[in-house]
């Protein structure tokens, strides 16, 4: 059986170490990472990492045989797989190779690096980066296998994930085994959703008080100022004056203080005696309505000016709790963030 036959790569997700997952899928690619902590130590385990001939399963090759596979860890070093020769009776070919992977980076007993698509995605226009990094544990050796895939491909992307995750697990299983895995207990679950309830309330109870601007804040009084703008009549916001001067109650009638003027002079030919004190009290109410009329616009704007300033600030202020954070992507030196220390990584 070899690793390009998608039925033996389905079968083989029953074996995996302390941590195996996909923890990335898309159109675009999948990410399988796995973890497993040996008792060795990291020199122990690069030594057998670079040997790939003792570990990995000879049911992933092209030849059928792992020991057909070498690994030169330096930059530009090749994972390679010798095809061998056949000579036999009826059938004779000539010696091939294949290249399963890259060395990009090789960090003695720290982390090493390869570019290249594993088995089936070998025939796929993608690229798939394979990182092993090793840290120390208070047990042994951490070892953290992570193989990052992306580009364009024919298999449905969440069948052929979990058939690399799968097989990931079982090569690293592979590797691990020899060198005594150390069972580990599970980590405790994260229990941060208490934490985030009460940062939601206040911000949920906010929304209504921002939506409804106009009735709790100053703004009241502008609604009541309007209504005498809009009305365009006077009479009123003029019942302040007329506390002063009864009689200037019929001027609001006549709108315009032209109208008020004819009268005053066709009132002395009709009575003498009233006409002496009519045109004093009319001319002094005529003034004193024409001055309220130009005042109570003058002023009415004012209110109306200022409306509109309150109303506009909930509106800007009422879009800024709308928005909520999106959850940063795990990046890969997330995921490696034990190894902080060492340079490159």
């Amino acid at each position: 059986m070899k690793f390009p036959v998608m039925a033996a790569a389905l079968a083989v997700l029953a074996s995996a170490p302390a941590a195996a997952e996909v923890t990335r899928s898309s159109e675009l690619g999948f990410v399988s990472r796995n973890e497993v902590v040996v008792k060795a130590t990291p020199k122990e385990v690069w030594l057998a990492l670079i040997s790939p001939a003792s570990w990995w399963d000879k049911a992933h090759t092209w030849s059928g045989d792992a020991m057909n596979l070498t690994l030169t860890p330096q930059a530009g070093g090749c994972f390679c797989e010798t095809i061998p020769e056949v000579d036999e009776p009826g059938r004779f070919t000539l010696q091939g190779s294949v290249e399963h992977m890259r060395v990009v980076q090789a960090y003695p007993e720290a982390a090493l690096r390869m570019v290249g698509a594993l088995g089936p995605l070998q025939s796929e226009p993608v690229t798939g980066v394979l990182t092993i990094v090793l840290s120390k544990h208070e047990k042994g050796t951490r070892i953290v296998w992570e193989y990052n895939v992306g580009g364009s491909m024919r298999y449905e992307v969440p069948v052929i994930s979990k058939a690399v995750d799968g097989v990931m697990a079982t090569q690293l299983a592979a590797l691990a085994k020899p060198l005594g895995v150390v069972v580990l207990p599970p980590p405790p679950a994260p229990a941060p959703a208490p934490a985030a309830a009460p940062a939601d309330a206040p911000a949920a109870a906010a929304l209504p008080a921002a939506g409804k601007p106009a009735t709790p804040t100053g703004t009241a009084p502008a609604p009541s100022a309007a209504k005498p703008a809009t009305g365009s009549v006077a009479p009123k916001p003029a019942a302040a004056p007329a506390a002063v001067a009864p009689k200037p109650a019929p001027a609001p009638a006549a709108a315009a203080p032209k109208a008020a003027a004819a009268p005053s002079a066709s009132a002395p030919k009709p009575a003498g005696l009233p006409a002496a004190s009519a045109p004093k009290p009319a001319a002094a109410p005529s003034v004193s309505a024409a001055k309220p009329a130009g005042t109570a616009p003058a002023s009415a704007p004012k209110p109306a000016a200022t409306a509109p300033k309150p109303a506009a600030a909930p509106a800007t202020g009422s879009p800024k709790p709308a928005p909520k954070p999106t959850p940063k992507p795990t990046s890969v030196e997330d995921a490696f963030s034990d190894l902080d220390d060492k340079p490159g990584l």
